[in-house]
């Protein structure tokens, strides 16, 4: 270590006789390592919620659909964030049980092309997702929807298009054909109730149409959020297109304006604890007057006093960031189980698993050499104050 260094880390050190020097450099590494610890905490849980909501919803809804049947033609820098392309379509229909009458989204998708990025075929409860075959008219719905319409496995429900109608004795009929229940899902998002399932083929027949008038191309994308290049390449190639956002993008403007505003608070309490330094380093710079005259007569430059102060700031702002580092990741990773201490019934998970909780490390980065910054240039007004003194006053006044 430098002499620099070396003196700033002892004076980050006062010790027990200097008590209210020690007590502000303390008071201010504590609130440091609090405001760090509560931003880790709450960006994780915000993260996993994101994430949840994400794979949940995103997973049922298409990501992408384009209104053309023979697949999109995509650059490379596209293709490569593509998962899979395939036959999609989706059409608004009333589907009837014994006892209950309900409006769907009906999805005809290819099960055997689906099956390996579907996340209903990944939750299936009940059935299987591949007896979604051609000409079986079967149908697989969620377990929550099963409930609603008081239905099981193997029973058969009316689904009928308003879209299509047929011409018959009786008059003009909608497009009807009774389907088969032949697996149940669950998802635990809030689309679960509002699809049912279908091959697309089958679809074609109670459209009355070829599977290749009604089929359009679904994108899966290994980033749902990353939509905005696909949407510039198709819209400027004149695709017609839709993506999730139409449906579902002010709910996750929502998210995201929340965790921006909690972190923005908590920043703030970050801000309050950082400009603690300036108040230790003010009272060590009026406490240690004599003591920088000493050095500065002894040879010490003014640039060397400066850097004395400036990295006791920044020791500071150091310890405070590592301490609020370990105990927010200490809390994030064992937030659920602190919280089933105090019985506080906090069950957003999957069967009661309780909070999402999502570390991203990149965000941590940020965060700590934020943190390390700020304690940084605030401590640059004492570390300047420090290097203005002049030896022969301060040594007369002793």
């Amino acid at each position: 270590m430098s002499v620099s260094q070396f003196i700033a880390w002892r004076y980050s050190r006062a010790g027990g006789h200097q008590s209210f020097v020690a007590f502000i450099n303390r008071f201010s590494v504590i609130g440091i390592a609090l405001g760090i610890a509560a931003l880790i905490i709450v960006l994780s849980v915000m993260n996993g919620l994101e994430g949840q909501l994400k794979t949940r919803i995103l997973g049922i809804l298409p990501h992408i659909v384009v209104e053309q049947n023979q697949g999109v033609s995509l650059p490379d820098n596209l293709q490569s964030q593509t998962i899979v392309q395939v036959p999609y379509t989706e059409r608004e229909v009333v589907v009837q049980s014994r006892s209950k009458l309900k409006g769907l989204i009906l999805q005809g998708v290819d099960a055997a092309q689906e099956q390996s990025q579907s996340i209903i075929s990944q939750n299936m409860v009940q059935g299987d997702y591949m007896s979604l075959s051609s000409g079986s008219y079967n149908a697989v719905i969620s377990q929550i929807l099963a409930s609603q319409l008081n239905v099981r496995i193997g029973q058969r429900l009316r689904v009928i298009s308003t879209e299509l109608s047929v011409y018959t004795p009786l008059g003009k009929v909608p497009s009807q054909r009774l389907v088969t229940i032949a697996g149940i899902f669950s998802v635990n998002s809030e689309m679960d109730d509002k699809v049912i399932l279908m091959h697309i083929d089958d679809v074609a027949r109670l459209l009355r149409s070829k599977p290749e008038q009604i089929s359009d191309t679904r994108l899966y994308l290994k980033d749902a959020f990353e939509f905005a290049p696909f949407a510039e390449y198709l819209e400027a190639n004149d695709y017609a297109f839709r993506t999730w956002r139409e449906r579902q993008g002010a709910l996750f403007d929502a998210v995201k304006m929340e965790k921006n505003m909690m972190v923005l608070m908590l920043l703030l309490v970050i801000a309050v604890a950082a400009f603690n330094v300036v108040s230790a380093l003010v009272m060590v710079v009026s406490e240690k007057r004599s003591d920088i005259a000493i050095l500065q007569t002894q040879g010490l430059l003014r640039i060397d006093i400066l850097r004395i102060f400036l990295l006791n700031g920044v020791f500071n702002g150091l310890k405070g960031v590592g301490a609020g580092v370990v105990l927010g990741l200490l809390c994030a990773y064992q937030l659920n189980t602190v919280l089933s201490w105090f019985n506080t019934g906090l069950a957003f998970g999957e069967n009661g698993a309780g909070l999402p909780v999502d570390v991203q490390w990149h965000q941590i980065a940020i965060i700590s050499i934020s943190s390390v910054a700020v304690c940084a240039l605030v401590s640059l007004y004492p570390a300047f104050k420090a290097a203005s003194i002049k030896p022969a006053d301060s040594l007369r006044s002793e």
